[in-house]
């Protein structure tokens, strides 16, 4: 599955943020909702999405995490 087939940015559409196509639902939204440890499938019903749009909103996700480094604190916690 190829996540660019679901996902859109449109500058007129949520100021341009990451979005799952045809919808306003930010691609943001969809991951903080997985973080939180929502069911996948409840997340499908809140949002009216299919499961491929969640896994490509986490294909998404995964891809922009190849491009950027955060950095952590290293050392005893």
């Amino acid at each position: 599955m190829n996540w660019r087939e679901r996902i859109r940015v449109d500058p007129k559409i949520c100021h341009g943020k990451a979005c799952i196509k045809g919808t306003r639902v930010m691609v943001s939204v969809v991951l903080d909702n997985l973080a939180a440890g929502e069911d996948p499938v409840d997340i499908m019903r809140g949002y009216h999405l299919e499961r491929e749009d969640v896994e490509a909103a986490i294909r998404y996700a995964a891809e922009l995490a190849h491009e950027r480094i955060i950095p952590l604190a290293t050392g005893p916690a």
